[in-house]
């Protein structure tokens, strides 16, 4: 599947399951700003600040016409990134892996449970079993989409940095469909989507203007 560009009317989101809120999709969202916050269950800074961060917007703008969507996705750690803690997470609380150990460690857990809780609907990326056709392509497309930004400085095209991502690939056991369809390079990751339903922004890492780009849509 073609990977999606600024500008383009963003199909529906692919995934497995909506484990909180009903089934919803862009289409029957005409009207709306939408805001996809893209996270991992084992994904501490996913937890310090994208989620408490997006919660804050969805609190100040829902009556402005913003709808906020969580979406986990799974690239890596695929015994922690899945259905079943996701489910635990939103019914409960309770947080695995890394996150548990870090947010422990922090001091934010009680009870060793998150203190907020994730009101918006949430759903399950959709994973497919990997099947390797041509390892070198995949290895391009991981250098170009994930690594473009480092590739002149350390260059990447080298055959030992090829042999590293081969490795790192071959340990992969799924695709996550939403997080490769918009070429996402890691979580938290956000995605921006106009009244109309067109894609005007997708980020990873931090995104100190998100609330001012919303802001600009509800306008």
């Amino acid at each position: 599947m073609k990977a999606l560009m600024i500008g383009q009317k963003v199909p529906p989101l692919s995934v497995s399951e909506w484990v909180q809120g009903q089934a919803v999709n862009f289409e029957q969202l005409h009207g709306q700003v939408v805001l996809v916050a893209v996270f991992q269950v084992n994904c501490p800074s996913c937890f310090l600040s994208c989620l408490p961060q997006v919660l804050g917007l969805n609190q100040r703008y829902a009556q402005r016409g913003l709808t906020v969507l969580g979406l986990a996705t799974a690239f890596e750690d695929f015994d922690k990134n899945n259905l079943e803690n996701l489910k635990r997470l939103v019914e409960t609380g309770e947080v695995v892996g890394e996150t548990l150990r870090v947010l422990s460690e922090r001091g934010v857990l009680r009870d060793g449970k998150l203190p907020y809780r994730i009101d918006f609907p949430v759903a399950m990326d959709r994973l497919t079993k990997r099947e390797f056709g041509s390892i070198e392509s995949e290895i391009d497309a991981f250098i170009s989409q994930r690594l473009s930004d480092l590739e002149q400085d350390i260059g990447l095209r080298q055959p030992h940095v090829r042999a590293q991502v081969k490795q790192y690939l071959q340990t992969l056991e799924y695709h996550a469909e939403t997080f490769e369809f918009f070429q996402l390079q890691g979580t938290p990751s956000y995605i921006l989507v106009d009244k109309a339903g067109v894609l005007v922004a997708c980020r990873f890492g931090a995104y100190p203007d998100l609330e001012s780009d919303i802001l600009k849509l509800l306008q």
